[in-house]
């Protein structure tokens, strides 16, 4: 059983890994806002979660299907579409439950399975570990108003917690930093970002194996910077966003996976996107989020 679902884990990940190489090659666009990329980035983290797909004649793994895999329909829909699972490793000869090709598929898929079960639960124990150790570091910060808080544990602003999420400031905070720290850490609320950078790490932890999954994990968590930095940049003046990227100059430069910092993100990349922020237009916003649909519905529907 083990050995099953990991033969299904492993199939995800390449179907994550293919759609992975779409999203990179984009992601160099400056022209598309880190808002709309961060819905991209999306795509591969649903593959590596959701083993069935809608089936489509104009989909990455229809085209791929001509070439290698093999398509397991597990629910006919219609006449033209189905449910499907993508079996990229072709090493199955049936399925439900999985009959392999060779015996030494089945053994070589079963000892892999329990390396795979071990390191992912190490890591989210880790994961969980950390999650307390953070809640500690700032269990007992002062309130100074609302839902915003000082501590003398921490030297960097911070958004902490996922449930109820609290903004951490540092005691030697300066008060001319103050609005535009806050406004970044309240776009990090309003966005959801930690339950988002949480789920992502989580997803990943059951995907170890794959390097191109941390690497995900890494873009995912500097555009998620950026796209912060964008939604600040929206509601500010030419004058005030130079006041927001010195703000960002005095930032220390830390992350923590449960914590959305002020600092978190490469600050050399993020002051330059800041200075030749440019206001989206309604038609960029259109265009774009078509480009979104379209590459969505390539990348996660499967062949037939």
């Amino acid at each position: 059983m083990l050995g099953e679902i990991f033969y299904w884990i492993f199939n995800m990940s390449i179907a994550a890994t293919i759609c992975t190489i779409p999203v990179l090659l984009l992601r160099p666009v400056k022209k598309i806002p880190r808002r709309i990329f961060i819905w991209l980035w999306l795509v591969p983290f649903v593959r590596m979660c959701i083993p069935v797909g809608i089936s489509s004649k104009y989909g990455i793994m229809a085209l791929l299907s001509r070439f290698t895999t093999k398509t397991v329909t597990v629910f006919q829909i219609g006449d033209g579409s189905a449910l499907t699972m993508m079996n990229h490793t072709m090493g199955a000869a049936g399925y439900f439950p999985i009959t392999y090709k060779v015996d030494l598929l089945e053994d070589l898929f079963n000892v892999a399975s329990v390396v795979w079960l071990a390191v992912a639960l190490a890591a989210v124990f880790t994961l969980t570990i950390i999650y307390f150790v953070t809640l500690g570091e700032v269990k007992d910060a002062q309130c100074l108003s609302g839902n915003v808080y000082l501590s003398d544990k921490i030297k960097t602003p911070a958004l902490y917690g996922i449930i109820k999420p609290k903004i951490i400031l540092p005691m030697e905070y300066e008060d001319s930093e103050l609005h535009y720290i806050l406004m970044h850490e309240r776009a990090h609320l309003k966005r959801k970002d930690n339950l988002l950078r949480l789920l992502a790490f989580v997803v990943v932890c059951l995907h170890w194996f794959n390097p191109l999954a941390w690497l995900i994990l890494k873009l995912l968590y500097s555009d998620i910077e950026l796209a912060c930095d964008e939604l600040v940049l929206s509601k500010c003046n030419e004058a005030e966003r130079k006041a927001y990227a010195y703000t960002l100059l005095h930032a220390a430069e830390k992350t923590n996976v449960f914590a959305a910092s002020f600092g978190g993100a490469k600050i050399r990349l993020r002051i330059e996107n800041i200075l030749s922020y440019r206001k989206v237009s309604l038609a960029s916003w259109v265009v774009c989020s078509a480009l979104l649909i379209s590459i969505a519905y390539i990348l996660l529907t499967n062949a037939s």
